[in-house]
């Protein structure tokens, strides 16, 4: 009920944004959703100019592409509803849609590991520069059964080898893990670019991300 409440609040959005831009936070990975394009228009007068990664395929049928390049977002990622399908003739156009509008291509997987495989022989393996991932030391949200060493390794064999940026979500693993776990864990990657957390309250924000920026 506290995130509907939330996401039916675009001043307190605003507020976590601008709270977390002057905690050092300098993007936002933004759904286009009125209420949330909202808030980052508040946030943006008041003097928080966050660089812009916008989700887009999330709502079948809508015109995302369009609605959020009036934002001069510096990428958009196509959602994993649409990636994870694999069907290349549509995330092909999709990622060509993007280009033309001058953001930087990407992809959201919620299957790192069957999806990487995929793209190895993919046609659009040369069309997108960003990749975001589910990654946590549980293996949480992830397609595996179990995320030992084994499975360590050869994901880090495969994301190497996929060569992109790499975005980690679900780090905290829903709220399974705390923050100085999921951050102690990200240090012992080294094929992580960046990180994008979920963020609900200004006091999470303060929890999180002073955390974060101490590693």
């Amino acid at each position: 009920m506290y995130l509907l409440d939330l996401y039916r609040n675009p001043e307190a959005m605003a507020r976590i944004m601008i709270k977390s831009y002057d905690l050092g936070v300098r993007g936002i990975q933004l759904i286009p959703h009125a209420p949330i394009i909202e808030a980052l228009q508040i946030a943006q007068h008041e003097g928080c100019p966050l660089d812009i990664i916008a989700t887009i395929g999330s709502e079948p049928g809508s015109d995302d592409i369009a609605l959020v390049s009036d934002l001069e977002p510096q990428a958009m990622l196509i959602d994993p509803l649409i990636t994870d399908q694999a069907d290349w003739n549509i995330i092909g156009k999709k990622l060509d849609a993007i280009k033309d509008t001058g953001s930087v291509a990407g992809l959201i997987t919620q299957f790192p590991f069957s999806t990487t495989r995929k793209l190895f022989d993919s046609p659009v393996l040369n069309d997108f520069k960003l990749y975001m991932i589910p990654l946590n030391r549980l293996g949480y949200l992830m397609d595996c059964d179990t995320f030992g060493p084994d499975e360590r390794t050869h994901f880090k064999e495969i994301i190497k080898k996929l060569d992109k940026t790499i975005i980690a979500m679900h780090m905290m693993a829903a709220g399974i893990i705390t923050p100085d776990d999921a951050f102690d864990y990200l240090k012992t990657v080294d094929f992580v670019d960046m990180a994008a957390l979920g963020i609900a309250s200004e006091v999470e924000a303060e929890e999180s991300f002073s955390k974060l920026f101490k590693r």
